[in-house]
């Protein structure tokens, strides 16, 4: 039963750092689609990178199956919210599928990156993948959600942790994301999640030492070119794309998307030791 002349409880979009819905720091907000939603600043920048450095060793520390039993629980928390997630039903099912896709990939990606060197000497030599550590993704303006999912499933079955800067236009289905992570079993400090203006904050995030990779899928000219200069400057590998608009551009490249964001380390052993 609805109370006559009851006005509606608007809802309140904020940042996801650190496993918690947080205000901005500097109090701003911008407006899209007639809703106000938190405009991330330099400091929220920084604060979601501890929360992601924090969190990235006991993530690539659980097992790869783990990893894909978390991204399918996620695929699972998306697919209930569906109907609230402010994009087109088509757009959230590509979605929950790529995230499923990449599920997939988490314990297969030893198999198939990794091997066994042949060396001229009394010795073996074995090549494994590991996560690069904390990577930062610059989300495409559209489509917001889907386009975001592309960048962030690869990242995470690899065994990264993640700091996004969301579409700038259409922020607020990747907030939205936010909540469905925040039921799923995705821990505090892998996914974090930064609304606001794109210029501002991949500046920040491009340039800050505790940053070990970028995913850019927003195809600006320049802005890319500023990305590879402050990237440069720490060496960081930085990877750019454009944005996915079906399930086969999210996935025809997995392998790509997945080898970007992992190193290879090489350990030799003695023969017959």
């Amino acid at each position: 039963m609805t109370t006559p002349g009851r006005l509606a409880v608007r809802k309140t979009y904020k940042l996801w750092i650190g496993g918690a819905f947080v205000r901005s720091e500097s109090g701003r907000y911008d407006e899209a689609g007639g809703v106000n939603f938190p405009r991330a600043s330099r400091k929220d920048v920084r604060d979601a990178l501890v929360a992601a450095r924090k969190a990235a060793g006991p993530w690539a520390a659980r097992t790869a199956y783990n990893r894909g039993q978390i991204l399918y629980r996620a695929a699972e928390a998306l697919e209930s919210r569906a109907e609230v997630m402010g994009v087109p039903r088509d757009e959230v099912d590509v979605a929950v599928d790529v995230l499923l896709h990449y599920a997939g990939w988490t314990d297969k990606l030893h198999a198939v990156l990794g091997g066994v060197n042949p060396v001229a000497a009394p010795f073996l030599s074995f090549s494994l993948p590991e996560p690069m550590g904390v990577v930062g993704i610059v989300a495409p303006d559209a489509p917001p959600l889907l386009g975001l999912v592309a960048e962030l499933a690869p990242v995470l079955a690899a065994g990264n942790t993640a700091v996004a800067i969301l579409s700038e236009t259409q922020p607020l289905p990747g907030l939205d994301l936010a909540e469905a992570l925040g039921v799923s079993d995705v821990p505090a400090g892998v996914v974090n999640l930064l609304s606001g203006r794109r210029a501002e904050l991949t500046k920040a995030l491009a340039a800050h030492r505790d940053l070990n990779a970028i995913v850019d899928a927003v195809g600006d000219a320049e802005q890319s070119a500023e990305m590879d200069r402050l990237a440069a400057e720490t060496i960081k590998r930085v990877r750019h794309g454009t944005a996915a608009t079906s399930y086969e551009d999210a996935t025809n490249d997995a392998l790509e998307r997945l080898e970007a964001v992992t190193e290879l380390k090489t350990a030799w052993h003695p023969v017959g030791a």
